[in-house]
């Protein structure tokens, strides 16, 4: 081929696909807020596009029938290249969703891990320090004989607090690794909620909070752990009594509409500050709305854990856990599918 006429070839080649280019490389950078499966498209496109023009630009100098079977290999790349394109970019946009979701469960699961940590160093190290004051106090002799056994009972409450705290730390470390995974019978919330009622109706009268409950005339079943679902609640119940002062009422209700169940726990307590909402339930979040002081110091003061570990229980339970302020203190909503 003569080189006037490879000059030729060359300069109307680049002519009709330098534009194609340029333009594609402008519709990529717009493509950084298009769906990953678009960009892939486009990537394979604009070269096809690009060879395409090309080739029609330097048509004029091909031999005759050249360019027709140029045009064939064209087509039939572009209809085999781009389907394969298309399912290229939604693997990998699946990929990088999946990849970024485990990213951020890991970030969140390490962060839980810290803020864990934190809060047991903090948390564990405060009725510790009371056993050990007690007892050498005890050991030394400086505990009237009288005293002994008031402080001997402060110690067993203190002891009693350690033990739900690691218990509670025990629940929140297997909700956190993903390892809770309760057995699912037919569970009927009624019962649920008479056993709730009975574990802390004492505790109630204790502060002088009204404690009770509002049942359907029919049972409400629910699949899931019995014993699980008594904890969630109790977990309730026992957050609603300490943010209630004495006179106040908790109140337990159940219902269902539609294709879910659903428990209520109602406080006139102090309600929750709507900056807390959001994170009532992370690990360890105790929020702007401390609880309110009790005399009696024998009452149960929790872990700190007990929304956490509820959320955890019913998220396990394919259900969810909601919170938000009544006109007079707040409420707690457990919701679950119905049993079959």
């Amino acid at each position: 081929m003569p080189p006037a006429e490879l000059f030729e070839i060359v300069g109307w080649a680049l002519a009709c696909s330098v534009p194609v280019v340029i333009v594609g490389a402008a519709v990529i950078r717009l493509a950084r807020s298009w769906s990953l499966a678009v960009s892939m498209v486009a990537l394979v496109l604009i070269p096809v596009l690009a060879t395409f023009t090309g080739v029609l630009g330097a048509s004029g100098s091909m031999a005759p029938g050249a360019f027709e079977r140029t045009a064939v290999v064209l087509v039939v790349v572009s209809i085999v290249t781009i389907p394969a394109a298309v399912m290229l970019g939604r693997y990998q946009a699946r990929r990088t969703v999946w990849e970024a979701e485990i990213r951020d469960s890991e970030r969140a699961a390490e962060q839980s891990r810290r803020q864990l940590v934190a809060f047991v160093s903090h948390d564990l190290r405060t009725p510790l320090a009371g056993i050990r004051a007690v007892s050498e106090a005890l050991a030394d002799g400086l505990v009237p004989a009288d005293e002994v056994a008031v402080h001997a009972k402060q110690i067993e409450h203190e002891s009693v607090r350690l033990s739900e705290m690691v218990d509670d730390l025990f629940e929140m470390s297997k909700i956190n690794a993903g390892a809770m995974t309760p057995s699912f019978d037919k569970v009927a919330l009624d019962e649920v909620v008479d056993d709730v009622l009975a574990a802390h109706r004492i505790a109630a009268e204790r502060a002088g909070v009204q404690l009770r409950a509002d049942l359907p005339a029919q049972p409400v079943r629910v699949r899931g752990s019995d014993r699980a679902l008594v904890r969630v609640l109790s977990n309730l119940v026992a957050n609603a009594i300490a943010h209630t002062p004495t006179g106040g009422r908790v109140e337990l209700s159940l219902g269902s509409d539609g294709d879910s169940a659903w428990a209520r726990v109602d406080d006139t307590g102090v309600g929750i500050d709507e900056a807390d909402l959001p994170r009532v339930f992370d690990v360890a979040y105790r929020g702007s709305n401390n609880r309110v002081p009790r005399a009696d110091s024998s009452l149960p003061s929790g872990s700190g854990l007990g929304l956490a570990i509820a959320a955890g229980l019913v998220q396990a339970h394919r259900g969810t856990l909601t919170a938000r302020n009544l006109a007079h203190g707040a409420r707690f909503e457990v919701r679950l599918p119905l049993a079959d």
